[in-house]
């Protein structure tokens, strides 16, 4: 847990050049997020199209955009990895021998004990690597994804190491508290263990269910759409997000998945059983301590659905 408490009071935001590398949904809104709070820091992004620097640059995401890492990187303070998990390896190595002796670098990947055991060695010993993670997203992707209001009132957790100074924590969690989110402190495999079951195992039954709708030989893809009531439009939405992060989410994160999946197989095992023998009882009993569960996450102000996901550009 969260060791320090608020720092608001007591510190200022110390990176006056900040460095995001990924100017997708969630580089983009960290940058408009900077704007619209006000930070004095410089912002540069980097990607690897013209298209997506020249929007970034019209959309005010970043300063100065460049496609060039190691221009990008050049005298930053703050480093932040905002592309998907198996980018950060290959990035990192490139940028290693150029980054600012003192500077932090941060992600904000889904998934955090790999990529530390991945990056340990590559960083450099004068400058500290702090993973986070913003719980915070869309289906959307691209540069014209991102807006400000997209971390207020989130959970960002960090998941720093005993080689992290305690200022540099303190300046990382205030960083996105600046942001409007709420920051807590984590092991990085206890945070692998709660998206697992929270987000990643969700998405792979989004992604799972929409496959085998399709896959339906006696039911058309018009009777698909045409029928589909809310509970499955709304369940999943998710199934739209950006396959590349995903399919990178579930190979960094694999241990831990294929744990809750089988928690959750088990699960599904019990209530298939109590179908097939007409159990209402059962059936209802499941149902109704899962509802009281879920009422218990609404009423701790846990709810997604209060962030306008279906927001226009």
């Amino acid at each position: 847990l969260n060791p320090w408490g608020s720092s608001q009071n007591n510190m200022k935001n110390n990176f006056d050049t900040v460095c995001i590398i990924g100017l997708g949904l969630i580089g983009g809104s960290i940058g408009l997020s900077m704007k619209k709070n006000n930070f004095e820091s410089k912002v540069i992004g980097y990607a690897k199209t013209e298209r997506t620097l020249s929007r970034a640059v019209e959309r005010g995401l970043v300063d100065d955009a460049e496609k060039n890492l190691v221009k990008a990187v050049n005298g930053a303070d703050l480093i932040i990895l905002a592309t998907p998990l198996s980018t950060f390896k290959s990035i990192i190595k490139e940028i290693a021998p150029f980054l600012k002796k003192g500077s932090i670098v941060t992600d904000t990947g889904s998934a955090k004990f790999t990529v530390l055991e991945e990056l340990k060695d590559l960083i450099p010993k004068d400058v500290e690597f702090i993973p986070g993670h913003p719980i915070a997203g869309t289906e959307e992707s691209g540069p014209d994804s991102g807006f400000p209001e997209l971390f207020e009132n989130r959970w960002c957790i960090l998941t720093p190491t005993k080689d992290n100074s305690e200022e540099s924590i303190k300046s990382i969690k205030y960083f996105w508290e600046l942001l409007g989110s709420k920051v807590e402190i984590m092991d990085a495999l206890h945070h692998d263990k709660v998206l697992a079951i929270t987000s990643h195992i969700p998405h792979l039954i989004a992604y799972n269910i929409v496959g085998t709708a399709n896959d339906l030989a006696n039911v058309t893809d018009s009777e698909v759409v045409k029928y589909s009531a809310g509970g499955f439009r709304d369940f999943t939405r998710i199934a739209a997000s950006d396959p590349k992060m995903w399919s990178d989410i579930f190979t960094y994160n694999s241990e831990a998945v294929l744990e809750m999946l089988d928690l959750f197989s088990n699960d599904l095992i019990k209530l298939k059983e109590s179908i097939l023998k007409k159990d209402t009882n059962m059936l209802f009993s499941s149902f109704e301590k899962t509802r009281n569960v879920r009422k218990r996450i609404i009423d701790a102000g846990q709810d997604d659905n209060k962030i306008d996901f279906g927001r226009k550009k």
